[in-house]
């Protein structure tokens, strides 16, 4: 136990500077970012990012890829934005920092990407609609896709299966920081991500991890998943 507790501390400072913290929160919408631009996602100079990357890299919390003269980061694993939405999940239900609500706030809570999966009011409402309709169920941190939910997604287009040697978890919930309730993560929630986004349902914003809902997105988010788009005040 004493080597778990000083490993968790370690971790735990890793993430708590703020700097690192910045660098993690830009990558949460699972994209890769070069060190430059996460040094602008920091306030740091690149010197001090490239430290703070070798850091985060060292604690596989990271992971980096090489293409040709670039090299590019992102978060090692799902796990790893899975714990980082939840540490915000606590910071909400923290003491008031007394800070004014902005529309970048706003356009967050309204909907945008964890990781590779919708969350904020969007994602909730997608998951709330499935979950109403009988097409996935949570219990405790598992979820599962009924069979009527497979027949839904195969109606729709989205093939649900998954590749052989994924270890990727299947159907889960991920507690969403700002709505304080789950929304659908895991390979069925990505999958879901990537058909909006193909569909151009929804469009990422530069530079955040907020979403945006096309005209079309609005009638056919309703019409498809059920969720209540009205709700999204973007």
């Amino acid at each position: 136990m004493p080597r778990i507790a000083a490993e968790m501390a370690e971790v735990s400072s890793l993430i708590g500077d703020v700097s690192r913290a910045n660098i993690l929160a830009a990558l949460m919408d699972g994209r890769a970012l070069t060190a430059l631009e996460l040094s602008l996602a920091a306030r740091v100079t690149p010197q001090t990012t490239s430290s703070h990357l070798a850091k985060l890299l060292n604690s596989n919390l990271l992971a980096v890829e090489k293409q040709g003269r670039h090299r590019y980061y992102r978060l090692a694993s799902p796990q790893v934005a899975q714990t980082l939405e939840s540490i915000m999940a606590l910071t909400s239900r923290g003491p008031a920092r007394h800070r004014a609500r902005s529309e970048v706030d706003d356009e967050l809570r309204a909907a945008r990407m964890c990781y590779d999966h919708v969350a904020g009011v969007l994602g909730v409402g997608i998951s709330d609609a499935l979950i109403k309709r009988g097409h996935i169920v949570f219990e405790g941190d598992a979820g599962e896709v009924t069979e009527s939910g497979r027949e839904f997604f195969a109606n729709l287009g989205i093939g649900l299966t998954a590749p052989i040697k994924s270890r990727r978890i299947f159907c889960r919930p991920c507690l969403d920081w700002s709505e304080r309730r789950p929304h659908l993560a895991g390979h069925v929630g990505a999958k879901i991500a990537a058909f909006c986004l193909d569909q151009n349902w929804l469009t990422r914003k530069n530079d955040s991890r907020a979403l945006t809902i096309s005209r079309p997105g609005m009638k056919m988010l309703q019409r498809c998943f059920g969720a209540d788009v009205g709700n999204c005040s973007l």
